[in-house]
């Protein structure tokens, strides 16, 4: 397994495990309200799911829908540490959501450069 087939595998299941967390623990749905993002925690759960099934479908079947999907989970990450600085995480706190933005954007980047 290459190291790109690692990263899409790592990010497709961290993805999904997020997003169906975000509609089913209640350990989520207190983390958004922290966050400030009560009312959009569903959208963000789905645009995770979404991101996560448009990636590894788009990495096996159709390279452009693995770039958008990775671009937009890079998007997604970067908005999240944005969030995250907002709210005067720590940088420990913080930094999962900058390194999912690098992997997803490595991803991307990666495909790119293999059509």
């Amino acid at each position: 397994m290459t190291v790109l087939t690692s990263l899409v595998v790592f990010s497709t299941i961290s993805f999904l495990f997020f997003g169906i967390s975000c509609f089913l623990t209640n350990y989520m749905r207190t983390e958004f309200v922290r966050y400030g993002l009560s009312k959009q925690q569903r959208l963000i759960g789905a645009l995770q799911i979404l991101g996560a099934i448009g990636l590894s479908f788009g990495f096996v079947y159709l390279p452009i829908l693995g770039i958008v999907s990775a671009i937009g989970l890079s998007l997604l990450m970067i908005l999240g540490f944005g969030v995250r600085l907002k709210i005067k995480d720590s940088l420990v706190q913080s930094a999962p959501s900058i390194i999912y933005a690098i992997i997803n954007a490595f991803i991307a980047i990666a495909v790119l450069k293999s059509l």
